[in-house]
């Protein structure tokens, strides 16, 4: 009997939507020899990770086997799977396989990192594979809301696996290949020992919609507004931003690109050629002598960031642009859950200065890109897999789309992050479980989420902050008054009185009353204080802040 086994690991992704990083590995326990399937990021918000620029998975557990690591193979160009790529590839040093467009995204983000972009190496579709280690890679196309999305057909000794990366069943998507279902159909011919699948969507009960649906719907909407356009979408799907486009062509408008990222993919999927006949722009100073009801501006911002385009025009002007009375924004997109309220803010303050809002209006303006229930059913089908692992998708994500395979009667696997999934053997499944978790860039800074410094911000945030300066002499007597500094506190508390002042007081009464070992004992005396501060500022204003006393020791010369 083999001592080999085939392995999934998923780092990030399975359990969650965004910041994926899938594991696949081959070969005796302990020395399999490993590849990487994308490497994304989640974004921050001020509730739960303040300051933060970006998350990615803890990959510490692939940092500390880099040297079993063959390649990383990225799906496709969206930031939840090509973002994290320039933040690790110090401390991964593995070829990158991509198709053209994500790889053009992909060098782009080693070289804003200051890492070769040479490390990006550019894959054929399938049938053309790449073949690291005991593994053969084929890019197989398949349709999504940005060009060159790609499933991957992984063979290995035990086995092919089909990783599907995020996809639908599209078509006419526009921009990129349409689905292919014969195409699917020749590489589940030759057997698939598992499907690790795209959740998404699995609660949509109806198929999924063309992106081709939506362009006839713009084009009435754009051509009867009377002020000036504004449409906003994920920049990464420029099939839709080449359908506002034309929209605004056709109706004798000017169309304006506004925000860095838009640019970025525009300018990616014309260098890539996936992007062809997109309709003419003008910069956003020419626009400026131009009637407004002849211009439409496509922006940034669908999601209420809050250095977007979108949210800089509903607070005031944006390189010369101020939205107003009678103009239209159009939210060709829809709301990722957990940015209601920052979307929400942004219609509310467009509304008070007069605009026109149009939101998706239940899918008339904008298509998910992702599979729903019945079109995983149909890939199910297709390929005929042993079993399937769900990905992408929070847990009950994973949880339902196991039962759907498990009515088809596969087998269906639940695995969150961290699970090690054995799928080589008799008795497939989770085997064993690595510690996986998340990872801040704070800056320029990699940030553990056991490091605390997240915790303690969000603690600051919550609770405010008080500095205590205390000078000790030579005599280990206090010298003068105790001295505060507080920050994100209320100046008077129930008393009515200034807390800086009754925090000085209460602190240098206790100091005059104190026993000399705890003046002789700084850790001691730190911790006193501590306790004296958060009493006073729990009866005075109901909270107990974080405290940081400076002990200044005088020393006789």
């Amino acid at each position: 009997m083999s001592s080999e086994r085939l392995i999934y690991l998923p780092l990030g992704g399975a359990g969650e939507i965004g910041m994926n990083a899938y594991v696949y590995g081959y070969g005796e326990e302990g020395r399999e020899r490993l590849i990487l399937v994308d490497l994304g990021v989640a974004f921050p918000d001020m509730d739960s990770t303040p300051g933060v620029d970006l998350i990615t998975a803890d990959i510490s557990w692939l940092e500390e086997r880099a040297d079993q690591l063959e390649a990383v193979f990225v799906t496709h160009a969206h930031e939840d799977h090509v973002g994290g790529v320039g933040i690790h590839y110090s401390r991964l040093k593995a070829p990158i396989y991509a198709r053209p467009f994500t790889a053009n995204i992909a060098a782009r983000k080693l070289e804003e990192k200051g890492q070769d972009p040479e490390a990006v190496q550019i894959a054929g579709t399938w049938p053309d594979t790449v073949t690291v280690g005991p593994f053969t890679v084929g890019f197989l196309p398949v349709s999504h809301s940005i060009p060159e999305a790609a499933a991957l057909v992984i063979d290995t000794p035990a086995g092919r696996i089909v990783h599907s990366g995020d996809f639908k069943l599209d078509p006419n998507p526009i921009v990129g290949e349409a689905w292919d279902p014969d195409l699917w159909g020749s590489v589940g011919k030759d057997g698939v020992l598992a499907l690790v699948c795209d959740s998404t969507n699995v609660f949509s009960p109806k198929p999924g919609r063309s992106e081709s649906d939506i362009a006839p719907e713009l084009k009435p909407l754009v051509a009867e507004a009377k002020g000036m356009v504004v449409a906003t979408t994920f920049a990464s799907n420029i099939a839709r931003l080449k359908s506002l486009a034309e929209a605004g062509r056709d109706a004798g408008r000017s169309v304006v690109l506004l925000g860095r990222a838009m640019k970025r993919m525009v300018t990616a999927g014309v260098e890539s050629g996936v992007l062809t006949d997109f309709p003419s722009t003008v910069a956003p100073e020419a626009a400026a002598d131009i009637p407004r009801e002849n211009v439409m501006l496509i922006v940034t911002g669908s999601q209420g960031e809050r250095r977007a385009a979108s949210a800089q025009l509903a607070r005031g002007k944006y390189l010369g642009f101020e939205i107003g009375e009678g103009d239209m924004f159009l939210f060709s997109s829809k709301t990722i859950p957990g940015n209601e309220k920052a979307v929400a803010g942004i219609m509310n303050a467009l509304s008070e200065k007069g605009v026109d809002i149009v939101d998706e209006e239940g899918g008339r303006y904008h298509v998910s890109g992702h599979a729903n229930r019945p079109d995983l059913l149909e890939v199910h089908k297709i390929l005929n897999p042993q079993m399937v692992l769900p990905m992408h998708g929070e847990h009950r994500h994973l949880r339902a789309h196991a039962k759907l395979a498990e009515g088809g009667g596969r087998t269906g696997i639940v695995a969150p992050n961290g699970s090690v999934v054995t799928l080589s053997g008799n008795n497939p499944g989770v085997t064993d479980y690595v510690e996986t978790g998340r990872t801040y860039l704070d800056g320029a800074a990699l940030v553990g989420a056991f490091d605390g410094v997240i915790r303690d911000r969000i603690r600051l945030a919550l609770n405010g902050h008080v500095v205590v300066a205390i000078i000790i002499d030579e005599g280990d007597e206090p010298l003068e008054d105790a001295w505060a500094e507080l920050r994100g506190l209320p100046e008077r508390g129930a008393s009515r009185s200034d807390l800086q002042e009754l925090i000085e007081y209460d602190v240098g009464q206790f100091l005059a009353r104190a026993e000399r070992k705890t003046v002789n004992d700084d850790g001691r005396l730190e911790e006193e204080v501590k306790r004296v501060v958060r009493h006073l500022c729990q009866s005075e204003i109901g909270k107990r802040p974080e405290v940081t006393v400076l002990i200044s020791r005088l020393v006789a010369e």
